[in-house]
């Protein structure tokens, strides 16, 4: 239940401050927030993420926003009707030492809990962020800046996808600054 809420709430404060901007046009699937990258849209979104974290360092505001989506839109096992080994996938990020982007995925299912952690090299990869979201599936897929391969799993829902590869780009792009 509480879980639900802070969902709830999440959405809610991310709505609000996203209307405030004049909302976000639905993404195509493979899309990339290529044109959302520069100028004054960047430095709008920039500065809505920081109000809604109570941060003034754009570093923690975008990880923040890209943690609480990795949380909403995380893929549950509640989501897998129907399959044969349900699990819990959550997703956590984390800033690394000397340009990488930490990822610690955890896996639950079945009453075991398995952890990884695997670190991004985030210097020289492309920091557009792709995704996909087959029609036949109840998932969507972030793909790799490196190679192009699955990166993210996360619950099928193309604005939540859209979202969460802008602040992933808007991250790395980040973190490539140094």
């Amino acid at each position: 239940m509480q879980l639900r809420l802070t969902r709830n709430l999440t959405r809610l404060a991310l709505s609000v401050v996203l209307l405030g901007a004049g909302g976000l046009h639905a993404a195509e699937p493979s899309a990339a927030p290529e044109s959302t990258l520069g100028g004054q849209e960047q430095a709008r979104y920039l500065e809505q993420i920081k109000k809604l974290y109570l941060t003034s360092n754009e570093r923690q505001a975008l990880l923040n926003h890209a943690n609480a989506l990795l949380e909403t839109y995380a893929l549950r096992a509640g989501y897998q009707i129907g399959s044969a080994k349900p699990k819990d996938l959550i997703y956590q990020l984390a800033a690394g030492d000397s340009g990488e982007l930490l990822v610690r995925e955890e896996t639950r299912s079945e009453g075991r809990i398995e952890v990884r952690n695997r670190p991004l090299a985030i210097f020289g990869v492309d920091p557009f962020i792709r995704y996909e979201c087959p029609a036949a599936g109840i998932v969507c897929e972030i793909k790799s800046p490196a190679d192009g391969s699955t990166w993210l799993t996360v619950v099928r829902d193309h604005d939540g996808a859209a979202e969460l590869a802008k602040a992933l780009s808007f991250l790395i792009r980040n973190l490539q600054k140094g």
